[in-house]
């Protein structure tokens, strides 16, 4: 398939234009606003988006190999980040840890689930649902809580049956499993038409969401370790992969969908899961922002280089 400038131009102006009006907002809106609306998103906005989207996704095929590449990338990842600590350690345990999730964990959801509907559509949105739900998010609470205890200097806040039940309790589950039994349900051709507006706006939200964090975000470190974390987790793992998608002669939509989600920037769980403990926040911090700007950078190349 081609993508054409016209697309490539209308998801640059979703994404700079959502995230600079959550920016803009974030400035004269109460402190807490940004932690509402991420509850309200973490609740309602991202699972009832997902529930909208399931409608028109083509669910056929393997598409239970979508996070079964999701986990191969997170461990290449983590090998590949271990391997430049061992050659150029860090000065803190804490800042290899949140070095090593900055690079297994991608922003497959917030900024996944728009980039992959605007440029390649509906159809595999199936596949880009199991990668970020079966792949990212159980990886991410899972063994990125794992990993984190182990680079961490102080007590566990989570035990192991609490960071189950972290992960069961998140709404994506029953969201994912309400999509799979509504498919089947027919609706009039308004009603079909108001979902897609709904879901694109709840997408929207999303990327407003983004904006306001970034505004709350103040500090900027670690340049050095940040841009080797990127080109790891943005460019060296997608590259060798997609490459490997490319000599399975997949159809051309879906390897091109799923190499967009391999090349999403450091996930937002990095932060969270920095902060929970007691990791290097600042890092987190310069790695989650940096990655998300120089993925506009970065979109064009994957395009010219999977989108045929």
């Amino acid at each position: 398939m081609a993508i054409g400038i016209s697309a490539l131009v209308a998801l640059y102006s979703k994404l700079i234009g959502g995230v600079v009006c959550g920016w803009i907002l974030a400035r004269f809106l109460p402190t807490n606003t940004p932690q509402k609306l991420g509850h309200f998103q973490y609740w309602v906005g991202v699972p009832l988006g997902m529930v909208i989207f399931l409608r028109w996704a083509d669910l056929a095929g393997a598409v239970w190999l979508a996070p079964v590449l999701a986990w191969s990338v997170t461990f290449t990842g983590a090998a590949i980040a271990w391997l430049w600590l061992q050659r150029a350690p860090l000065a803190q345990s804490q800042s290899e840890g949140t070095f090593i999730l900055s690079v297994m964990f991608g922003n497959t959801g917030y900024i996944g689930y728009p980039i992959a509907l605007s440029l390649v559509g509906e159809t595999y949105f199936g596949w880009v649902v199991f990668y970020d739900l079966l792949g990212t998010t159980l990886g991410a609470y899972g063994l990125g809580a794992f990993f984190a205890n182990a680079f961490s200097s102080a007590p566990s806040p989570l035990k192991p049956g609490q960071q189950f039940l972290e992960i069961v309790r998140n709404p994506v589950w029953w969201s994912f499993g309400l999509g799979l039994g509504l498919r089947q349900v027919a609706l009039p051709d308004a009603a079909e038409v108001t979902l897609r507006s709904l879901g694109w706006t709840l997408i929207m939200t999303s990327l407003v969401l983004i904006g306001m964090r970034f505004a709350q975000l103040q500090a900027w470190h670690h340049w050095r370790s940040s841009l080797v974390s990127i080109v790891i987790k943005m460019l060296l793992v997608p590259l060798v992969f997609g490459l490997g998608l490319k000599a399975l002669a997949l159809v051309p939509t879906l390897q091109l969908t799923l190499v967009l989600q391999m090349a999403m920037p450091p996930a937002f769980a990095t932060l969270i899961i920095s902060e929970a403990y007691d990791l290097d926040r600042e890092l987190a911090v310069t790695v989650v922002m940096l990655g998300s700007l120089l993925l506009l950078i970065l979109l064009p190349f994957w395009l010219w280089l999977f989108g045929v």
